[in-house]
C-alpha cells in the first residue's frame, strides 16, 4: 500500500509561493514511497477532517507567514510577518487528528513553529542577523550546521559521513530560510538540535518518555519487530525538501515519515479486521 500524506497548501495569500514550494514537498514524499495529498486552506473543517481521516500521516510545510503571536500570549514584534489564520486553522485540525489517531507528523520551518505553538510553546519573533544568517534563503545549499543530540530520533536517521561526531553531538550541515524559531518548547517536546553559533533551536521531537522507542529500527535485524511507541512527531527548522538530492539526512526524514505512516495504516487496518484491538499505536 502507498501511505497518504496530508500536506497543507502553504499559504492562503501567496499563490506564486504555493506553486513554487508545495511541489517540492510533494515530490519528496512521492520519491520516498508516499502519496502527497493537498489540503486546501479554503476547505471546510468537515472537509479537512474527512481528508485527514483518509491520510496516514501529516507533513506541515513552510510558509511566508508567521504564527499569530497572540496564540502564544505575546505582543506582535514589528518584524513579524502577517499571520495566516486559514493556515493556522488547517494545521491545528491536522495536528488534532494526528494526535487522536497517533498518526506521524513531520513539521518543517513554519511547520515546526506552528507545531510548537499548538503544543503550548512560544516563538522568537525575529532572530538577530549575526552571527548566523538564518534567513540565507533557498539559493544557499548549506547555511550553517546544527548540533544534534546523539540519543534522539533525529540522530538515528543520520549517517557518520554526513553528520560526524563533534564534542558529544552530531554536526549536521543544513540550509536555512527563516527569521523566527522555537523559544520555549511546547508540552512534551524536547530540543534535539541547536545552531552551535547562537543556540537557535533547530529541531524538536517528542520527549523520550512519550517516545521510548522508534517505530522503525534502522539498525536492527530484519527479523526483529520494532516496538510500538505512541506517535512519531519531529519538527526541523530547515528545509529538507530542498536538499533531498544532496543530503542523506533529508531523504531519511521523508522516508521515515512515510514508513511510520505505512505502519500506522497497517495497524489501523488490522484493528478494523479485529475490532477488539485498538488502532492507536
Amino acid at each position: 500500500m502507498t501511505p497518504r500524506i496530508a500536506i497543507p497548501v502553504p499559504t492562503s495569500k501567496d499563490l506564486p509561493y504555493n506553486q513554487r514550494s508545495w511541489p517540492a514537498y510533494a515530490t519528496a514524499v512521492t520519491r520516498s514511497g508516499g502519496e502527497p495529498v493537498a489540503i486546501d486552506l479554503s476547505a471546510s473543517p468537515a472537509q479537512i477532517t474527512a481528508l485527514a481521516a483518509s491520510c496516514d500521516g501529516v507533513l506541515l510545510p513552510g510558509s511566508p507567514a508567521d504564527v499569530d503571536p497572540a496564540l502564544y500570549g505575546a505582543d506582535r514584534d514589528p518584524a513579524s510577518a502577517p499571520a495566516d489564520p486559514a493556515r493556522e486553522a488547517v494545521d491545528y485540525l491536522l495536528l488534532d487528528h494526528a494526535s487522536k489517531y497517533a498518526k506521524p507528523v513531520l513539521a518543517i520551518c513554519y511547520g515546526v513553529q506552528s507545531l510548537n505553538v499548538w503544543r503550548g510553546g512560544s516563538l522568537i519573533q525575529d532572530l538577530a542577523p549575526l552571527p548566523v544568517n538564518h534567513g540565507a534563503g533557498s539559493m544557499v545549499a548549506i547555511a550553517h550546521t546544527a548540533l544534534v543530540a546523539p540519543n534522539s530520533l533525529l540522530a538515528s536517521l543520520l549517517t557518520p559521513d554526513e553528520a560526524p561526531a563533534s564534542n558529544g553531538f552530531l554536526r549536521l550541515p543544513i540550509n536555512s530560510s527563516h527569521h523566527q524559531s522555537v523559544a520555549a518548547p511546547g508540552d512534551g517536546l524536547r530540543i534535539v538540535a541547536r545552531c552551535p553559533d547562537d543556540g537557535v533551536i533547530e529541531a524538536v521531537e517528542l520527549e523520550s518518555d512519550n517516545n521510548k522507542m522508534f517505530h522503525v529500527e534502522h539498525n536492527a535485524p530484519a527479523a526483529t519487530p520494532a516496538p510500538a511507541p505512541i506517535q512519531f512527531l519531529l519538527g526541523v527548522q530547515w528545509h529538507p525538501e530542498r536538499s533531498y538530492e544532496i543530503s542523506a539526512a533529508s531523504r531519511a526524514l521523508f522516508r521515515h515519515l512515510v514508513a511510520e505512516a505505512r505502519l500506522n495504516a497497517e495497524a489501523r487496518a488490522a484493528a478494523e479486521r479485529n475490532p477488539t484491538e485498538s488502532p492507536a499505536r
